[in-house]
């Protein structure tokens, strides 16, 4: 499971290096292979060990190609989507239209999220952070179902 926040950089050539905690996990579990693809929701993009994201493939696959909402779907996340191999450096090569996507620059953020990794601008995610706390504070939102029962 991968979690926690960690501020790395994106090279020249639009590779960035995987924290040492992770590639030996990741080495292991999928050696190296990955698959990166947009955050239908957010301006970030989303990085999978290769068998998590052939999970998320076989639920795309059940989507209806007919239904406009569920192609769409489809269309980003598949469209989007391509392999990244780290290399014996730890690094993944991150392609041109998912930098220009999700607008990295060479400052980014790593975050961690259970199966998968989110990768963000720093400074966009700084922002995200600190609107999502303020809304907590806040208040500004309803609480699902799951969320009634959940205690920390």
């Amino acid at each position: 499971m991968f979690r926690g926040a960690t501020s790395i950089n994106l090279d020249d050539k639009g590779r960035l290096a995987i924290p040492a905690r992770y590639r030996n996990l990741l080495s292991l579990d999928c050696e190296g292979k990955m698959v990166c693809t947009v955050d239908n929701k957010q301006p970030c993009l989303l990085l999978y060990p290769l068998p998590e994201w052939q999970v998320i493939e076989q639920k795309l696959a059940s989507l209806s190609s007919m239904n406009p909402v569920e192609r769409r779907l489809q269309r980003l996340l598949l469209g989007y989507a391509e392999d990244c191999d780290m290399d014996k450096n730890g690094r993944l090569l991150i392609a041109p239209p998912l930098r220009q996507f999700a607008n990295l620059t060479k400052k980014l953020m790593l975050v961690g999220q259970l199966n998968k990794f989110e990768i963000w601008d720093e400074a966009v995610w700084q922002q995200q952070v600190a609107e999502d706390i303020a809304a907590e504070q806040a208040g500004d939102f309803t609480l699902t179902d799951r969320l009634q029962d959940f205690s920390l």
